[in-house]
């Protein structure tokens, strides 16, 4: 059987090369027959080899929708091209360990997602990495759609909106996902002088916010504070250029 991964790409901010490198990636990093589902309003630069389709229809307000918010059209009844448990992989990290063991991981549970690194206990999932069952939990769509006003006022981020409404949530094994800057890189000073390991036991590594792969890879944490700089700072990351590709 073929596994599903799905990935989305819209807007300027990551470019054809994120979605070729997460394939490259998942190439790399999977035994089975695997294929790139990419949702995308830009198909120029795309591998030919990611199966890509537009992005699936979901009513956005104005200000949402260059945001997260609009990864909740995955949550809609149907898909195009896909059917079943799917993996969705952003397209801001670093795959670095075998990818099978995600659909192996509860497969009877529809939802199974990173506890957020920044909000451990509250019940809270990140969905940088996350598996769910295609049409199994549609009230988070259409609640959404019913409502979008009321949900973007009362919930800061759309995976805030997905934990407090979904049915059931499974973690991940906390070693499989890790953040690179909230886990695994030198809190301050230390930053300064220590390079970011990479555990052995690590499968992803995500990239929240700033710096992206890129930067970290080769120590650049953009900001336009004078400020932040005296503490947002990475040394090169000799590890995300081995992996990244």
């Amino acid at each position: 059987m073929t596994q599903t991964i799905v990935c989305m790409k819209w807007g300027t901010r990551y470019p054809a090369e994120f979605a070729n490198r997460l394939w490259s990636m998942i190439k790399r990093n999977t035994r089975r027959p695997t294929r790139l589902v990419c949702y995308t309003d830009d198909l120029t630069g795309l591998d030919p080899d990611i199966e890509a389709y537009p992005l699936p229809p979901i009513t956005l307000p104005k200000s949402a929708e260059l945001k997260p918010w609009r990864k909740l059209s995955l949550w809609a009844p149907t898909l195009p091209g896909v059917s079943g448990d799917v993996l969705f992989l952003d397209l801001d990290i670093v795959v670095t360990g075998n990818l099978d063991d995600f659909f192996d991981f509860e497969p009877d549970k529809t939802f199974c997602v990173i506890e957020n690194w920044t909000q451990m206990g509250k019940g809270i999932g990140n969905t940088s990495v996350y598996r769910f069952r295609v049409g199994a939990d549609t009230y988070i769509y259409d609640r959404f759609q019913a409502n979008a006003g009321e949900v973007l006022a009362n919930y800061p981020l759309s995976q805030v909106y997905i934990s407090r409404t979904i049915n059931q949530m499974t973690y991940w094994p906390a070693p499989w996902c890790v953040s690179f800057k909230h886990t695994l890189m030198p809190r301050w000073p230390l930053n300064f002088f220590q390079t970011t390991p990479l555990p052995p036991t690590t499968k992803v590594v995500a990239f929240t916010g700033k710096p992206d792969p890129d930067d970290a890879r080769d120590g650049r944490w953009p900001t336009p504070s004078l400020w932040k700089k005296t503490y947002k700072f990475v040394k090169p990351t000799p590890w995300i250029d081995e992996h990244w590709r």
